[in-house]
Order: structure tokens, then C-alpha cells, then sequence
């Protein structure tokens, strides 16, 4: 989603005009889900009482002179994963979904989200609060033109003085470097060639401003644990044609980083460390000079915004450092392919799992996303998953970012659909994954629903293009086989992915405020279908884009997938395949064969190797020869001696 520059710390005030629609209530006759309608209202178990947090806060908006208060869904540094220091929203309102604003006036409080969590707003928020049902806001500053209304920051957090000493305290855990084998490049480097680029820019800019958390740690090489599944810390930095500014806690450093740093020297390639809360007057006080300051506006908050006088900004809607990382040099590509092929092993140990336990009737959707997180996190270089797996059995798979807890979960069945979107952080790479299982007999329509999604992944897989041709001009090829017979999905097809850094890294992807294709970059790629009340599909792969070859002379681009599962036969009605898409596939599957194959050989897992062999068969138009496991776990093992002779 893209963010306005203006949308975040210091807290933005809002004396309100903004037209309040009429919220849409919820399924009624549900009893997971609120009803505000009885008297007195039906609250479901998991629903937060936020009655005494409201009128606190409604004292501070009224000693503030405020008509009314918004409550973002992020953090001062625009990031899409916060730490629980900064869930303010998730506080006051009960609602933990990672996308929604909250607005409180004297008399209202309601929440704006998108259609992935409006089931999940009315099982967790009680009847102080409404729910409008819209995809986005309209952004603020359209909404008040016309009014007397204005908009002003302050520099303290309502909710916080709300929240007080039950607020969790700020992290303080060690940043450490990387090591240098997990690196593309030196931090002096990264450091030089954003300076280069800063020479060559138009307008001169004399200095780069980081809010991103991403920004810093990959400009530094440096990674800590502030924000869960994310290996990041509380920073900016300023960088100048002259020095560098590292705003953080100085005190979670040890002296190894700090050398690391160079820090005890003020030459241009020398990191001067400055107190984190002086990130402000530090910016302001430089902006007094003659200088030009260049900022990523989806990533600056309106506290640092507006301190920089305008004939001294130069604005892109992205900074020069989260452009330069988006595309990734051959150690890096060769890295975040490595940290693939040992997350296809703890994906496939998982699946191989879960085939002989559902039908015992003993996994439930909580227990089995424990498990993948532990396979995963049994793996060479794991740093834990790379977001909350979304573990999702029947009708819960029709929520797209669903997510179990201990409390509230489904058993898996044979009988139903189950989609697992997981992902791990590792020292080389990040990764994300979707796959969609049944292990019974799937209905005509599922079988069609699911292979239709899986032609749109192979579709915009396989895809040829021009270079520097935007994702959103060739997004369509993935929801094509759907719209041919009127179905279609509600969520992105893709985003970036990091190197130990964001499952969701910005700009890439096929959106419209994503940048154009280039060669290195790494995307995901996942369409799918969700039936309300039944069932969903995701099919979602990693891909690198390369250079493709074509019959004549042209600079044309392609993906290479890097994600190295194979998908779930039984749902796939081969009849629906062109003869091209087989061939896609089928060379897919001799990829993963090759590359995970030998992992598991080398680890003799005989019968995760048989499982691969048997699912990465090639498929033809028929319907595929069906193989018992045990006759090709007879088979790996005796390949397993040959390879071993």
C-alpha cells in the first residue's frame, strides 16, 4: 500500500471534516463475529473492551484542543511491521490486523481497513467502534480543502500518554554487522555509490535522508531484532557529500561495530553516531544551510517533511538507496537463491508430514504453523520466520491473510483445502512461499479453480517483455485464465523481496506505484481465488528477472523462479494446461529436482527425496500414472546407494 509522506510521526492531528459513511455491519447470524445491533450488543470472546482506553484518550484530545485524533497503522518510520512499542492502534481499538487507521473524535472512534480483515475487525473490536468496509481512505489533505480545517503535528503521542507504563518498553537488544560472506557489497561501497548518485543528480543534492528501516540497515549491513520477523533497528540516517549521520541508541552497540563503523573518526567514510529522538533538530539544523536535501516521500514522515524548507527538498517518490537495493548484484542473487533451496526442504518436510498425520485427525492449523516455523528454524543460517504463518484450513483459507492462534483454530481435514503462506529470514536471504493442498477428493470446480490459478502463475512466469515495462502493464497475465470464466482475486500479485531484509520490500511488484522491471530484481508472484465461506487458493513463488532470449536482436526481460516445491497434483486438471504451460511446468519440475534433490540426498531424508520424485513426475495431457509412495521411496533409496557406491 502505497504511504503519503505526510501520514505518520509526529502524530498527525486531524480537526476533522472527513465524511463519516455508515459502516456495514457484519454477518450477524455469525457468533465469531460482533453484533452491535441487540441490546445489550453480542461481543465474541476474542473482542477487546476499549471503553476506559477511549475516554482516556478523549481527556487528552480535549486538554489538546483537538477535534480529532488519527491513530496510523505504523510506525515513525513508515515500516509495515511494527514493533509491539509502536501497535498503538492495535492498543486502542483491539484490532491487530497490519492494515487499518483509526479515527477518534469526542462522540466517534472508527477504523478503515481493507477487505483482508474485516472478519477479523468484528471478531476483535467491541461496539465503541466502527467499521467502514473501504479499501482505502481518500487522502487527507482532499478531504479538507474547503473546510476551515486544518492539519497540525505534535510532537506527543496521545496514546501513548494514554497507554502509559503498560506501554512495552523500547528495544534493546544488540546490532551487529553482518558478516561479510552475507554481503553484496561493503557499507563503504553501498555508501560511495549513493554519493556517485547524488553527484549526477539534476538538482545536486548535497544530502540523503533515510527514514525507511530497511534503508539503514541495508546501506550498513547491519541487522538487529526491533520488529518482529524483521531484522531491523530504530534509526535514520543522514548522509552528505561530506559525513554520515547514524541516529540510534548508541548504547546497543558493542565496540567490534562500533570499529566496524569507523565511529571514532569524522572523515567522509567515518559513521558519526547520534542520539535517535535528535534525528529532528539534527535535520533541521542542516536544512539552515546551503543545501538540498533528497528524500523518498513514501518513507519520510510529515515531523521531518516539514522542517526542510521546499526550494531546499528534492523529493522522489522513493530514495536512491531503496532504488539501488531493489536490484541485486550476482553475490546477492546467488545468496537469496541458496536460502531457496533450504526453505523447499522445510516446506517439503512439512507437506511430507502433514500427508500421513491429517488423517489421523490430530494437526489443527495453530499446531501445524508451529511446525513449518520449527522445520524452518532448524535450517543452516535461520534467523526465524519472515512474517506470522498463515496457516489456513476450509473456509479460513477464504481469508487471505489469515493467521491461527492457540485460542481460536481449525483442524485440518482431509476433506478440505488447505493453504500454507510461510516464509523464513535467513542469513542470506528471505523467502516466502504459498502452497494449496487437498489430500482427499477435491470438488470439479475447486480442481478448476485451482489450476486456473496455477495457468496465471505460469502465464506471467513464462512472460517475455521489454525492458524497464512496469509490473502493472503485465499483472493482467496473471488473472487472465480466471477472467476467462468470471473469476478473479482481491489482493496485489506480487511484491520485492529482500536479501535478510523485508518479506515485502518496496518498490517492485505490480502495482501502479511500483518502478519498472529491471534485470536482478526479485518479486513474488501469487494469484489465487478465495470462495467466501469455503475455500481459497494461493499459488505464490519467488522469481528473479533476468534476461530473456529472443529470436531477434532486443533488450527483453523474463522470471526465474527460485522457489523450488512442486504443487499439489490432485488439484490439478491437466486437460486445462496448453501444451505450452505443460512444458512450463514440467521443465519446473525438473528444476526442483536438481536443485533439491541433492540437498536431501546429501541429508538423507529418503523419504522427503521419495515424496519430491514422486511429485515433480512429469505430467502429460493424460491423467498422470498414479505411483505409490512406497514403490518410489523403494526406488530413491536404491538411487540413494547408487549415488553413495
Amino acid at each position: 500500500m502505497a504511504r503519503a509522506h505526510w501520514g505518520c510521526c509526529p502524530w498527525l492531528v486531524l480537526f476533522c471534516a472527513y465524511a463519516w459513511s455508515h459502516p456495514i455491519p457484519g454477518d450477524l447470524a455469525r457468533e465469531d463475529v460482533r453484533n452491535c445491533s441487540t441490546s445489550p450488543p453480542y461481543l465474541p470472546v476474542t473482542a477487546v473492551n476499549t471503553t476506559v482506553r477511549l475516554t482516556a484518550l478523549r481527556q487528552q484530545i480535549q486538554a489538546w484542543n483537538l477535534s480529532a485524533y488519527i491513530i496510523p497503522d505504523t510506525d515513525a518510520h513508515m515500516s509495515e511491521y511494527i514493533g509491539r512499542h509502536d501497535e498503538r492502534r492495535a492498543w486502542i481499538t483491539g484490532f491487530t490486523g497490519t492494515a487499518g487507521i483509526a479515527v477518534v473524535t469526542l462522540r466517534k472512534a472508527a477504523v478503515w481497513t481493507d477487505s483482508r480483515y474485516w472478519t477479523q475487525a468484528e471478531r476483535q473490536m467491541d461496539c465503541n467502534w466502527e467499521l467502514h468496509k473501504e479499501d482505502s481512505w481518500e487522502s487527507y489533505d482532499q478531504a479538507l480543502q474547503g473546510s476551515n480545517r486544518q492539519l497540525v503535528s505534535i510532537t506527543d503521542n496521545l496514546v501513548d500518554l494514554v497507554w502509559g507504563s503498560e506501554r512495552p518498553p523500547a528495544p534493546s537488544q544488540p546490532i551487529y554487522a553482518l558478516q561479510e560472506a552475507f554481503t553484496g557489497s561493503t557499507w563503504q561501497e553501498k555508501v560511495s555509490g549513493i554519493r556517485s548518485q547524488m553527484q549526477m543528480h539534476s538538482e545536486a543534492p548535497t544530502a540523503v535522508l533515510l527514514s525507511a528501516l530497511d534503508e539503514t540497515a541495508w546501506l550498513f549491513n547491519l541487522r538487529s531484532s526491533d520488529i518482529p520477523y524483521n531484522p531491523f533497528f530504530y534509526s535514520y540516517t543522514l548522509l552528505t557529500d561530506s559525513f554520515i549521520r547514524l541516529f540510534v541508541n548508541k548504547s546497543r552497540f558493542s565496540s567490534e561495530t562500533l570499529q566496524y563503523l569507523n565511529s571514532s573518526c569524522t572523515d567522509p567514510l567515518c559513521v558519526q553516531l547520534e542520539d535517535y529522538n535528535e534525528v529532528r533538530g539534527s535535520v533541521k539544523d542542516y536544512a539552515l544551510g546551503d543545501v538540498k536535501i533528497w528524500i523518498g516521500t513514501s518513507y519520510t514522515t510529515y515531523g521531518l517533511y516539514e522542517v526542510i524548507p521546499e526550494e531546499k527538498l528534492v523529493a522522489d517518490t522513493y530514495s536512491p538507496v531503496m532504488v539501488t537495493k531493489a536490484v541485486k548484484n550476482s553475490k546477492e542473487q546467488a545468496l537469496l537463491k541458496a536460502s531457496h533451496v533450504r526453505d523447499a526442504v522445510a516446506v517439503i518436510r512439512y507437506l511430507v508430514w502433514l500427508e500421513k498425520n491429517v488423517p489421523k485427525g490430530t494437526v489443527d492449523e495453530f499446531s501445524g504453523a508451529e511446525l513449518v516455523d520449527k522445520f524452518r528454524g532448524e535450517e543452516e543460517f535461520s534467523s526465524g520466520p519472515s512474517f506470522q504463518t498463515i496457516s489456513a484450513s476450509g473456509l479460513n483459507a477464504a481469508l487471505a491473510h489469515y493467521s491461527p492462534t492457540k485460542e481460536l483454530h481449525r483442524k485440518l481435514s482431509s476433506d478440505e483445502m488447505y493453504l500454507l503462506d510461510s516464509g523464513g529470514q535467513y542469513w542470506d536471504g528471505t523467502t516466502d512461499i504459498t502452497r494449496t493442498v487437498h489430500w482427499g477428493t477435491p470438488s470439479a470446480f475447486q480442481k478448476e479453480a485451482y489450476t486456473r490459478v496455477l495457468m496465471g502463475n505460469i502465464d506471467l512466469s513464462r512472460l517475455i517483455f521489454p525492458a524497464a515495462t512496469s509490473g502493472r502493464m503485465v499483472e493482467a497475465f496473471a488473472r487472465r485464465a480466471l477472467w476467462e470464466v468470471g473469476l478473479n482475486y482481491g489482493h496485489g500479485t506480487g511484491h520485492g523481496i529482500g536479501n535478510f531484509l523485508c518479506v515485502h520490500e518496496w518498490p517492485v511488484g505490480f502495482q501502479s506505484n511500483n518502478i519498472a522491471m529491471a534485470k536482478g530484481m526479485f518479486t513474488s508472484i501469487e494469484p489465487g481465488y478465495y470462495q467466501d465461506g469455503e475455500f481459497g487458493i494461493r499459488l505464490e513463488d519467488v522469481a528473479l528477472v533476468v534476461e530473456a532470449k529472443t529470436k531477434y536482436p532486443g533488450t527483453y526481460l523474463t522470471f526465474e523462479v527460485v522457489s523450488f516445491v512442486p504443487y499439489d497434483r490432485n488439484l490439478i486438471d491437466v486437460s486445462l494446461l496448453s501444451p505450452e504451460q505443460l512444458q512450463y511446468l514440467n521443465h519446473y519440475y525438473q528444476t526442483i529436482r536438481e536443485k533439491v534433490a541433492p540437498e536431501l540426498q546429501s541429508r538423507q531424508m529418503l523419504e522427503e527425496l521419495a515424496w519430491l520424485q514422486q511429485h515433480t513426475e512429469p505430467l502429460s495431457a493424460r491423467a498422470p500414472h498414479s505411483t505409490s509412495l512406497a514403490s518410489v521411496l523403494l526406488a530413491a533409496t536404491l538411487a540413494f546407494l547408487n549415488w553413495n557406491s
